[in-house]
Order: structure tokens, then sequence, then C-alpha cells
């Protein structure tokens, strides 16, 4: 866990190709997505755990095909005639949509609508099985959507995020600090972004270059480990 310090740190997010990097965590489900129109089911849940890279993918993945972007947990209430009339809707944390009654009927609503003619990607942390749905049209179709995995990053994924972040803020460490890294944080991709920004912040107010000393202290592990 990294400790919080008291700097304002950046918060926006880059959502850019070539911000993403390629490793056998994601390989697949990126390809997939490239060859979005061959889905034989014009719908895909893409699965895998925090900091993975699905937001990065989605948005990734609407801006190509002119997608509508929204949250399952803001679905009820939402004009689904309008969300339905590009060729293809995004649906991030599709599962938050379990045991909410007007969410689920939003959901099953939207499918039915933007599968004739377009295509449907949804976002979620767990397979279908495990959302708990109630509403037993809405697990069937969902059932049958293809899935995509990503896995957790990797150790060369990892490092090459690290190295991007760090040399976009135009920012040298050692090069035996990245591998130390990676072996002792939160291994996903938004870890990478808040361990990059706090040691930048913290180097600055102490006017003093990155060192594994400031990582470990962040980090709240021994140095010597």
């Amino acid at each position: 866990m990294i400790r919080q310090l008291a700097f304002d740190l950046p918060a926006q997010e880059a959502w850019r190709r070539e911000d993403f990097f390629v490793s056998p965590a994601n390989q697949v489900a990126l390809a997939a997505l490239d060859g979005w129109r061959d889905w034989p089911q014009r719908k895909m849940v893409m699965i895998g755990p925090p900091g993975s890279g699905k937001t990065h993918l989605a948005r990734l993945w609407a801006e190509e095909t002119g997608a509508h972007y929204l949250r399952a947990a803001d679905l009820a209430g939402l004009d689904l005639a309008g969300l339905a009339a590009p060729a293809a809707v995004v649906v991030e944390d599709a599962e938050a949509v379990a045991g909410n009654p007007g969410a689920e009927e939003a959901l099953f609503h939207l499918h039915n609508m933007v599968l004739p003619r377009g295509h449907l990607l949804l976002t979620a942390r767990r397979p279908v099985r495990d959302w708990g749905l109630h509403l037993p049209d809405l697990k069937s179709r969902m059932e049958a959507a293809g899935v995509l995995r990503l896995e957790a990053p990797d150790d060369a994924l990892l490092s090459a995020v690290l190295v991007k972040l760090f040399a976009d803020r135009q920012v040298m460490v050692a090069p035996t600090l990245i591998p130390w890294m990676v072996a002792r944080m939160e291994r996903s991709l938004a870890a990478a972004r808040e361990l990059v920004a706090a040691l930048d912040a913290r180097a600055l107010a102490e006017g003093k270059p990155i060192s594994r000393a400031m990582a470990a202290a962040l980090l709240d592990r021994p140095e010597e480990e």
C-alpha cells in the first residue's frame, strides 16, 4: 500500500493507443478487439482484475468504433433509444447491474436494441456466471457473449509502463530501480501511475533525485529486501 502524501498529484489518464503496452497478459484481447467486425455474436465481455487495462482497451475500442461509452451503474433511467443509436456501445463494470432490477432491465433492453445491427462490449472483473444476475433473459444473453480475458500485468508490462511514466515526466532513475519496484509494488497499471506520481512529487518536494530508499518508504517496504 502506498502511503498518502500531502501533494496534489496529476490524475489525468492517457487513453491513446501509443500509451497502451502490449504484453502476453493482454495481446489476445487486443487482437480480438481489433477484429471486432468478425465477432460471431456481435458482443464481448472483457474480464480482468483491477488495473489490468480493461478501461484503456474499452476506450480505445469506443474511439475506433464511435461507440457510446457508459457505466453500468448509470444505466437505469437513461434514454436507451438514444444510446443504441450508434453502431456500438461500451458498458463498463457490467456486473454492477446485478441485483438492481431497473439496471438489469435497462441492460437487457439496451442489448436487444444494439445487437440487431451493432456491437456491444462489456467489461467486468468476473465471469457472467458470478455476477449474480436475477433477470433470466439478461443472464442467458450475457452468457452467450464471447469472452476476452486480461491477466494481471506481468513483469515486462509493468517495467515498460514504469519506464514510460518516468520518461513522460522527464525524470531519470537508475535502471536497477525499475525491477526492484516491480518486484514489490501492487501488480496493476493504476498502481504504477500512482507510484511514479508520488515519487516525482516527493523528489521535487525534497529536492533530491528519486532513489531506492524513497521508493521503499512509499511502498512501506524495507530497502534491504
